[in-house]
């Protein structure tokens, strides 16, 4: 036995494994040291219900729990409950789709609480890692310089800025990967690059904003070589069995299921990348990513278009620049297409909507047609990543200029000043996530005891927008069983949802009520106009968030005659006035801005009523006189009152007498 353990060796890793391993280990202690394990216990989902940084993971976890309650079927990933009756692939929730279906068999399998967003997480840390050494490898001799250098890559503000808070758009290996598969097939003289095809076909199982940035570095080889080569057939049918793979995959998560093409306000221009980008270290929720450079403006969206480089980065980008003057031409020569592919990619996520720190410079027409057609990324800024992280790669080339010694010292320093740079966002986003497991960042407002009524219901409906506390809402429903038609996704099909109100609101026009569903309204003037003829056959009123911030205005069924906490407002004789909230060029919140002596009401008939003969409209013990009422405006009561400055009215309760 001792002689066969001495004669026996294990196998050499070569050196892409030894940079792999060490870019992966190097990759799970960054994330180790920032985050701590504690989101790697799938029964902890603190930070997803909390919400960290933001609300989106509460929407990535909505999601996941729908899905995980759903009933197997084909295409797998639709969440029934979400978008009911038609349900939603979680894709448009951002529940990662493709770990999504291989986890669910395992969870429920395991029982109780599960999330796996912290292990998702680490794998793409590690992921970042390993192929952030493997990229600097190419360029690098040995190992120790490449694996400094990958800390240019793990420590990446844009990274840092994604991980849990877009938990999906943290796998930014996938394009650290696709250029690594990129320049080693370059230097193979080959186009049918395996690691490519599968990055593609993987990436709409993550998130379908990497598709753009992996093809198009794909494109790249593929072009490069059929005009060196003389060769079309082959990278064509290459490139025509990979979007096959990825319609594939994409149709087998749902992506093509029912019609999710529209959703949101925000179009192509809005979430554009301001031409500072690449030096503003300020983050989402004013996070500062660097020591030294100070905040820059942004306009609109800008935020999500956030690129900053880090100072290490920034520094030695223009030395590496000159030091590469002479071989910058051939390079962009042999890497033509790539270069292309970053032009366009650079322009797309500029936008039609060019902005300079807080300013607009030009805003460029473009077809609407157009407009809608790339508002599926309408989130254009992202799609600077390729060029974001070809911009670290260049700092890399340039340093390989330095031999021996003065490589590694070279590599070891711009990755000192990198890190030193970058680390209060690290530090910062460390907090939150500490934050989020300790306390709710957000916490619910949905504390009135009449939510302990409404678990009975086994639907939700929203009946007229999106709830502003629609994720909250979405979590309670996924808790208790309910289906919602309430989407709560990136994309849905907007016009099927106004249909389904539309069907809902004429039924209680008709004075029927579905007896196992809670009707919840954003709107008073909506909820107004259709709570008459059902008053008798549910409970109808008010509920409120303790600090008075959140409303709902709801339907229930059954619960006519219960009474609950102070947070509720039953609608009776006594419930109140209030202005309608609507602001447009002539209106603030209700009061004309001319004379801000009018003031407007959504028209319903409990408005009528406690108009009809009133002389005066009271509040805080004061009495405003009614000069006069007019309604020529349909779907409108207008107002004007014998008071200084009607504004004094907003979010009062009013009386009429």
């Amino acid at each position: 036995m001792l002689l066969l353990a001495k004669n026996s060796t294990l196998p050499k890793l070569t050196r892409n494994g030894r940079l792999f391993l060490g870019g992966a280990l190097l990759g799970v202690l960054v994330f180790v040291l920032v985050f701590g394990v504690s989101t790697l216990d799938v029964t902890n989902d603190a930070f997803c219900r909390g919400g960290y940084i933001e609300k989106d993971i509460q929407q990535h976890y909505a999601g996941w729990l729908f899905y995980r309650q759903s009933s197997a079927g084909w295409p797998l990933c639709i969440a029934r409950g979400i978008n009911y009756p038609d349900g939603l692939s979680v894709a448009y929730t951002d529940s990662i789709p493709l770990v999504a279906a291989l986890l669910k068999p395992v969870a429920n399998l395991v029982g109780g609480t599960f999330q796996y967003m912290g292990w998702f997480t680490l794998v793409c840390f590690a992921l970042q890692g390993g192929f952030g050494a493997l990229l600097a490898g190419l360029f690098l001799p040995g190992c120790a310089a490449p694996l400094a250098a990958d800390l240019l890559f793990v420590t990446s503000p844009v990274l840092f800025e994604r991980v849990f808070r877009h938990t999906s758009l943290g796998a930014q290996f996938f394009v650290l990967a696709a250029l690594y598969f990129y320049f080693a097939a370059r230097r193979k003289g080959q186009y049918a690059s395996r690691g490519l095809f599968v990055l593609n076909v993987l990436a709409v199982g993550i998130h379908p904003y990497f598709l753009p940035m992996t093809y198009a570095i794909t494109l790249a080889l593929l072009l490069e070589y059929a005009l060196h080569n003389r060769q079309l057939a082959g990278p064509g049918l290459y490139l025509a069995a990979n979007f096959g793979g990825t319609a594939l995959l994409g149709w087998a998560l749902g992506l093509l299921y029912s019609s999710a093409s529209s959703g949101g306000q925000a179009l192509y221009g809005y979430f554009c990348m301001n031409l500072n980008a690449l030096w503003n270290p300020v983050g989402v929720n004013g996070v500062l990513y660097s020591r030294v450079l100070p905040a820059q403006n942004q306009v609109y969206g800008n935020y999500d278009a956030f690129a900053y480089l880090g100072l290490g980065v920034l520094i030695a980008l223009p030395i590496a620049v000159v030091l590469l003057r002479r071989q910058l031409g051939g390079m962009l020569r042999r890497h033509w297409a790539l270069a292309c592919c970053c032009a366009v990619l650079t322009v797309f996520a500029i936008s039609n909507v060019i902005t300079a720190n807080g300013a607009t410079l030009a805003t460029l027409p473009l077809p609407a047609s157009l407009i809608k057609l790339f508002s599926i990324f309408r989130s254009s800024g992202r799609l600077f990543w390729p060029i974001y992280y070809l911009l670290m790669l260049l700092t890399l080339v340039g340093l390989a200029r330095l031999k021996g010694r003065w490589l590694l010292a070279g590599a070891a320093l711009l990755a000192v000043v990198q890190v030193w740079d970058v680390s209060p966002g690290m530090v910062q986003r460390s907090a939150a996530m500490l934050q989020a497991m300790q306390t709710d960042a957000f916490p619910t407002e949905m504390e009135s005891d009449f939510w302990q009524a409404a678990q009975q219901y086994t639907a939700v409906v929203s009946m007229d927008e999106i709830q502003d506390d629609a994720l909250h809402l979405a979590l309670f429903a996924a808790d208790n069983g309910m289906t919602t038609n309430d989407p709560f996704a990136a994309r849905y099909d907007e016009t099927a949802l106004a249909a389904q109100r539309e069907t809902l609101l004429a039924e209680l026009a008709a004075g029927t009520v579905r007896e196992d569903t809670l009707y919840l309204f954003a709107e008073e003037g909506a909820f107004l106009q259709a709570v008459e003829p059902v008053k008798g056959n549910a409970w109808c009123g008010r509920v409120t968030s303790t600090d008075g911030t959140c409303s709902w205005y709801v339907i229930a069924p059954g619960l006519q005659g219960q009474n609950f906490d102070a947070l509720c407002t039953p609608y009776d004789e006594n419930y109140p006035l209030r202005l309608a909230d609507y602001t447009d060029a002539l209106w603030n919140r209700g009061v004309l801005d001319e004379t801000k002596q009018t003031v407007c009401f959504a028209d319903s008939p409990f408005v009528r009523r406690k108009l009809e003969h009133a002389s005066v409209l009271c509040a805080d013990g004061k009495e405003y006189t009614i000069k006069t009422i007019d309604d020529h405006d349909a779907g409108w009561l207008m107002v004007t009152l014998d008071i200084p400055d009607a504004t004094v009215l907003w979010d009062k309760e009013l009386e009429s007498k």
